[in-house]
C-alpha cells in the first residue's frame, strides 16, 4: 500500500502486536480498544473464522515503527454492531452491487464511544485513513465504516471526507455529586420519589455487591454466564461472546471490571457487567435467571451511578437503546459513526439519506431533553 507516505499493512489478529506497542497507540484510557480487551476476543473464538468478525487491523509504521492502528474487522455481515445498515446492504444487492464484505473499525460487540484512530499524533489521521480505504479499493470491499467515534476524532474522519452519521445514547453525567442522594437532590421531587421507591423495592428483595479485581472468581463469571446467555438469546439469538472470553477477560483486566451481582441468600440471581475507563462507568451486560421488580434499573442504572460517584468518574455510557433511562437521570447524547463508501453513486445516495437522518435525530433529541428529570434552574 502506498500513496501515503508511510507503509501501511493488515495484520492477522491483534495479538500479532506486541502489547505494548498497541496500549502506547490506545493509551488504554478506554478498556475496548486496549490490547487485553481485543485479544480476549480473539483468544476466545469470540471474533475470528466462523464468526463473520475477521480480525484484520490495520497497521502505519515510520521506519519500522508502529505510529498508527485501527481496530478493524473484515465483516460479512451487519450484526453486532449497533449502528444498523442492513437497507443499504439491501439496497446495494438489489442493484446488484456486493456490500459484504466490509470494513469496520470498531470494539466488536460493543456501543461505547472510543477512540477509532490509534495514533502517535493526530496528523496521522488522514494517511491512516488512506489506507483503510486503499485496503477497501485492493479487496473489492463495498465500505468501510468507524463506528462509536470518540468526540474529539470526529473531525479528523470528517476532514478524510468520510459520511457522518449520527444517533442517539444515553449517558449519566457526574455534576460534581460527592454521594447519590446528591445526584438524587438535582431531581425534581416526583422523580426523585419514584426512584427511591424502585431502590427500595430491589433493594429490600435481593443482597446487592459490587466486585471488582481479585474479588471476583470463578463462581461469580459461572453465574454470570448464565445470565449473559439468557439475555444474549432473547435479544440476538445467539450470544455474541464465548464462555471462555469471560475468563479471559476477567484474566487480562480484572481492575478494569465492575461486576454488579444480586443474590438471593448465597444464590446470585442477577447480574450487570460494566468496563471502567479512565474517566467513564461503561456498561455492557446484563441478565438475571429470576424476575424481580426494579432490579434491572438497580443494578445497571443506579449502581452504575453510585459507582461512578465514588470513583469520581464523569460520566456512565449505559449502552443503546433505552428511553426508559431517561427517567433515571441518564441524558440524550448524539454518538457518531463515519462511512467511507467506494462507489461514487452509492456514496451520493446514502449522503442524502444521513443529511435527512441526521435532521431527524437531531428534532428527537432536542425534544427528549426537554423531558429531563431535574429540577429547573
Amino acid at each position: 500500500m502506498s500513496g501515503t507516505g508511510l507503509p501501511g499493512r493488515i495484520a492477522t489478529s491483534v495479538g500479532d502486536i506486541p502489547a505494548a506497542e498497541w496500549d502506547r497507540l490506545a493509551r488504554t484510557g478506554n478498556p475496548f480498544v486496549s490490547h487485553a480487551f481485543l485479544t480476549a476476543l480473539e483468544d476466545s473464538g469470540s471474533v475470528g473464522p466462523g464468526t463473520g468478525w475477521q480480525p484484520a487491523p490495520i497497521l502505519l509504521e515510520d521506519a519500522g515503527r508502529l505510529v498508527g492502528a485501527l481496530p478493524s474487522y473484515i465483516k460479512g455481515h451487519s450484526q453486532g454492531e449497533y449502528v444498523f445498515d442492513h437497507a443499504w446492504a439491501d439496497a446495494w444487492h438489489r442493484a446488484g452491487g456486493r456490500y459484504y464484505p466490509k470494513l469496520q473499525i470498531a470494539a466488536p460487540f460493543t456501543p461505547a464511544t472510543g477512540p477509532r484512530l490509534l495514533l502517535d499524533e493526530p496528523a496521522l489521521a488522514g494517511p491512516m485513513l488512506t489506507v483503510a480505504e486503499q485496503v477497501c479499493a485492493q479487496n473489492g470491499f463495498s465500505s468501510a465504516h468507524a463506528t462509536f467515534i470518540a468526540p474529539d476524532q470526529l473531525d479528523l474522519f470528517n476532514e478524510a471526507g468520510w459520511l457522518l452519521r449520527s444517533d442517539i445514547q444515553f449517558h449519566w453525567h457526574n455534576r460534581g455529586f460527592a454521594a447519590f442522594d446528591d445526584f438524587l437532590a438535582s431531581l425534581s421531587a416526583r422523580k426523585r420519589k419514584a426512584i427511591r421507591k424502585e431502590r427500595d423495592g430491589a433493594q429490600g428483595a435481593v443482597t446487592i455487591r459490587r466486585l471488582t479485581g481479585s474479588e471476583i472468581r470463578p463462581e461469580h463469571w459461572d453465574a454470570f454466564w448464565l445470565f449473559y446467555q439468557d439475555t444474549g438469546a432473547r435479544k440476538w439469538g445467539t450470544p455474541y461472546l464465548t464462555r471462555e472470553a469471560f475468563d479471559l477477560i476477567g484474566q487480562r483486566m480484572a481492575e478494569r471490571i465492575l461486576l454488579v451481582l444480586a443474590f438471593d441468600g448465597d444464590e446470585a440471581i442477577a447480574g450487570a457487567l460494566n468496563f471502567i475507563g479512565e474517566d467513564a462507568l461503561y456498561g455492557r451486560y446484563w441478565g438475571a435467571t429470576r424476575e424481580v421488580k426494579f432490579l434491572h434499573f438497580e443494578l445497571c442504572y443506579y449502581q452504575a451511578i453510585e459507582a461512578a460517584i465514588e470513583r469520581g468518574l464523569a460520566r456512565v455510557e449505559a449502552g443503546a437503546q433505552g428511553g426508559h433511562k431517561l427517567a433515571r437521570g441518564y441524558e440524550p447524547v448524539t454518538t457518531w459513526s463515519a462511512h467511507w463508501i467506494a462507489d461514487p453513486g452509492f456514496r451520493e445516495a446514502v449522503a442524502e439519506f444521513l443529511e435527512r437522518e441526521r435532521a431527524g435525530v437531531a428534532q428527537d433529541q432536542a425534544w427528549l431533553g426537554e423531558r429531563l428529570p431535574y429540577r429547573k434552574g
